[in-house]
């Protein structure tokens, strides 16, 4: 076994970044719903999903094996081809995150390993194969499974709880979002957080530091999990809110119907080793909950911006991954240029951000700039108040009916345009 080179733990780092953008990319999967419906307040939601995601990334390691061994040929592979997919993944992963876009950190990563794999060794090195089985296929199939299944549970679930009280039905709903919430984070983190642990493996067998077909060893699974779980915390709020309030409006029946849907789909595929998208899942689920609702509505303005995103990914992600491998190649100096380019398009894409930010004050709200449910509304002012209690009455005359103030032995009160005379000594 070799020791870890200066390359190598560059790459590694990296790929602990990306697993980072991916929590905070992917947090709206599990917690959009919860948030939106009010089932849980912003932060307390990001922090029980980063748990949850820490502790999903010990249950299975079958995805991790289907990328660190099954979608690029491993003769060959040079360490600064997997930096390279890196930078193509965590650059779109910041782009669709400033822009609001629930797209897939999954194809993401794809797209970056698939274009720097080409650049480097042609396309004999993807395994077509398995790119269509085990992530074409589950791309298109999983969103229309988990709408359908979706879809088919809000309408069960209204028929069901149409003939009892509806703010006794409202209460259990709200718990088993809760519940199908924590269920989606555990299932996220058994999904995506293994996507990280199999580019470090695939890098630490490029590098000779394993066997080719090791699993993962205990401290990239660790490291992996640790890294999705912080930036879970951190809360993607932008892709929260176009997931809570972008697609459709959801009542606590529609996100329980939602979120067990969506788990239900993430928690097969990790099962069968399909590296599956679970932000398509997701918003699949979400969009199956609007349509299953008697007078739902989904905004297809938005889903028609987020398809575009979905089918983006893989070829801008492999674009950016096969210019990075372009200039990696080029030596030394190649690949201090393409972290310096990464660092700096990262902190461009941050500042760019900060122009509107959206944080857990403002998520839930119907404008941006505007408090939302969990914020306490601002105290009314002097002003405010003093105008409030100078308003005019009516105008017109006053119905008989309606006593005056004065045949109730209370003084009126000054209009306007009274207060505004000046007083008479």
């Amino acid at each position: 076994m070799e020791h870890i080179t200066l390359l190598l733990g560059i790459v590694i780092v990296t790929a602990l970044v990306f697993d980072f953008t991916n929590g905070f990319h992917d947090t709206a999967n599990a917690m959009a719903t919860t948030i939106s419906t009010g089932a849980l307040k912003p932060k307390t939601a990001v922090a029980m999903s980063a748990v949850l995601n820490l502790v999903g990334a010990f249950l299975s390691v079958e995805v991790a094996k289907t990328i660190s061994g099954g979608i690029i040929n491993e003769d060959g592979l040079k360490t600064e081809v997997i930096f390279a997919a890196l930078v193509g993944a965590i650059l779109w992963n910041l782009l669709t995150w400033l822009l609001g876009l629930p797209s897939s950190s999954s194809h993401a990563l794809f797209g970056g390993l698939i274009g720097a794999a080409v650049m480097s060794m042609g396309w004999s090195s993807v395994n077509g194969g398995t790119v269509v089985t085990k992530v074409l296929l589950p791309a298109v199939a999983a969103p229309l499974v988990a709408g359908i299944a979706a879809t088919l549970a809000t309408r069960l679930t209204y028929k069901i709880s149409s003939r009892t009280d509806e703010k006794a039905t409202s209460k259990g709903y709200r718990a088993g979002q809760i519940a199908s919430a924590g269920l989606v984070s555990l299932a996220h983190g058994t999904n995506d957080a293994q996507k990280t642990m199999g580019i470090i493996t695939l890098a630490l067998i490029t590098g000779g530091v394993l066997n080719p077909g090791a699993n993962p060893p205990m401290w990239v699974i660790v490291s992996a999990g640790v890294a999705i779980a912080l930036g879970t915390y951190l809360g993607g709020w932008r892709i929260i809110r176009t997931m809570g309030k972008g697609l459709t409006e959801l009542a606590p029946p529609q996100g329980f119907a939602a979120q067990t849907s969506a788990a239900t789909a993430i928690l097969a595929s990790s099962h069968i080793g399909f590296s599956l998208s679970t932000t398509q899942v997701c918003s699949g689920a979400v969009m199956g909950a609007g349509l299953g609702r008697k007078g739902g509505v989904v905004r297809w303005s938005t889903a028609t911006r987020m398809f575009v995103a979905w089918g983006l990914t893989l070829p801008a992600a492999g674009l950016v991954g096969a210019g990075a491998e372009l200039l990696t190649k080029q030596g030394t100096w190649g690949i201090a240029t393409t972290a310096a380019l990464l660092v700096g398009g990262s902190a461009l894409i941050w500042s760019l951000s900060r122009r509107q930010p959206v944080d857990h004050t403002n998520v839930t709200a119907d404008e941006i700039g505007t408090p939302g449910a969990d914020t306490a509304a601002e105290p009314a002012g002097v002003v405010t108040t003093a105008i409030a209690a100078v308003t005019p009455p009516p105008a017109g005359p006053v119905a008989a009916s309606t006593a005056s103030p004065a045949a109730e032995g209370v003084a009126p009160a000054p209009s306007v345009a009274d207060s505004a005379r000046p007083a008479t000594v």
